[in-house]
């Protein structure tokens, strides 16, 4: 993300076009400095000095065309109900998947429903040109808040259609500040723009932008599609048993370390955990593995036939997350407990399941929403997370309670695909 850091900040300090060129060339020439000691960053550099010869490659002038652009995993996720459905309604179209951060990018580089996935190249007039030339997309979809003015700016001089879904706006972003003219600018290269909320849509409207609605978020849909899926998996299952189970899901250190204590020194044999922890480097999984003192067995010995004689489970893999919360009876949501950002309480809410989550979750308003809602509780500490864990864990009341009222908040907030094929006239 230090790139999408870096290029924000540079958004929120211009006035002049001009300006914005040359801090985002600057920004490139430092990435290519910190990639050379950092993985990530070098995987976005190499990358993307390869997003148009792919393009080239697989692209012709002739081809009619859609492009969706996330910018990390998290947007995609949210916008795959919507570019499923357009690949549905657009068969013979060629569809181009952008992203901006590797996280995204490796791990959905091969996504079913995209005919070509590169990385967006450097926001400049030049490259912006140069793949718009190339793509020439009919329709345009961006995701939450990938807004790149020179890429937007020369969309709209072409006459392009492309709208933004699933829109959050702060009042503290550039677009609502003296300072912001050219990102404001960009905001109007879309034809429309679907907000998540009221307070979003206000904003836009004191900028004088009118033609937004308020949808509602797209991971609604998301996730509510999980259920029509068969989530069943074997060795989940026989782990399992017929035990109350404690779902970790996308864990951090700083949650680790608070779950690891209750499992060490609280947690009845009889209660399951499973942790499918956010980074599954081999290192951080042997440490996580020796620090817990219950058994405990890992994803890769899962055709161990003593499985279902541990207590632990770690998931030192990834795609199974989603499948695995209907496994769960409490669920808890890392990302919190730190500064790296929650996770998607989401997916875990539409099995009915109640959630626990750690403290900086401001940025999320979905979280606030599922506390006011009972459906949720947020933790500070160790003995706050023991004495939530406890009280789910032993009051199967409350238990069923916060399940409920999260199943029912899903069900009230799905429909954001249908308003924006709506729009669409799909």
């Amino acid at each position: 993300m230090l790139y999408n850091e870096l290029c924000i900040l540079a958004q929120s300090i211009l006035k002049l076009n001009l300006f914005y060129t040359i801090l985002i060339y600057l920004v490139d020439f430092a990435l290519k400095i910190i990639a050379f000691f950092n993985k990530k960053i070098k995987l976005g550099v190499n990358g993307r000095k390869q997003t148009f010869k792919i393009l080239n490659n697989h692209l012709s002038e002739a081809d009619k065309k859609i492009w969706f652009h996330c910018a990390s995993l998290g947007e995609y996720e949210q916008g795959l109900p919507v570019f499923n459905e357009l690949r549905l309604a657009y068969p013979n179209h060629k569809i181009v998947l952008s992203f901006f951060s590797p996280s995204g990018f490796e791990i959905r580089k091969n996504a079913p429903f995209a005919d070509v996935v590169v990385y967006l190249p450097l926001d400049t007039i030049s490259n912006a040109k140069r793949f718009l030339n190339i793509v020439n997309p009919e329709l345009t979809v961006f995701v939450k808040y990938e807004i790149w003015p020179n890429f937007l700016n020369e969309i709209k001089r072409r006459n392009h259609r492309a709208i933004l879904i699933s829109a959050v706006f702060r009042e503290n972003q550039s677009f609502f500040k003296w300072y912001g003219k050219h990102t404001k600018k960009a905001l109007f290269a879309f034809e429309h723009i679907f907000t998540q909320n009221t307070k979003s849509k206000k904003l836009l409207e004191s900028i004088n932008y009118s033609s937004v609605t308020v949808s509602g978020d797209t991971r609604f849909d998301r996730v509510t599609n999980q259920l029509k899926q068969d989530n069943t998996i074997d060795f989940i299952s026989k782990f399992k048993s017929d035990n109350l189970c404690v779902v970790v899901g996308s864990s951090w250190p700083e949650d680790e370390k608070l779950i690891v204590n209750y499992i060490n020194n609280h947690a009845s044999e009889t209660t399951k955990f499973i942790i499918a922890p956010h980074n599954i480097k081999k290192s951080q999984i042997e440490n996580l593995k020796r620090s817990i003192t219950k058994s405990c067995v890992l994803y890769t010995e899962k055709n161990n036939e003593t499985i279902a004689s541990n207590q632990v489970l770690i998931l030192n893999t990834i795609g199974l997350l989603t499948k695995v919360y209907s496994y769960a009876d409490v669920a808890y949501v890392g990302g919190a407990m730190g500064t790296t950002g929650l996770h998607n309480t989401l997916e875990a809410a539409v099995f009915g399941v109640p959630i626990i989550i750690g403290k900086n979750h401001e940025k999320f308003p979905e979280a606030q929403r599922m506390i006011d809602n009972m459906g949720l509780v947020s933790i500070k500490n160790q003995e706050e997370l023991n004495s939530s864990l406890k009280d789910f864990i032993e009051n199967i009341e409350k238990r069923s309670l916060f399940g409920a009222n999260n199943k029912t908040f899903i069900n009230k907030n799905a429909g954001a695909v249908i308003q924006i094929l709506n729009y669409l006239r799909i």
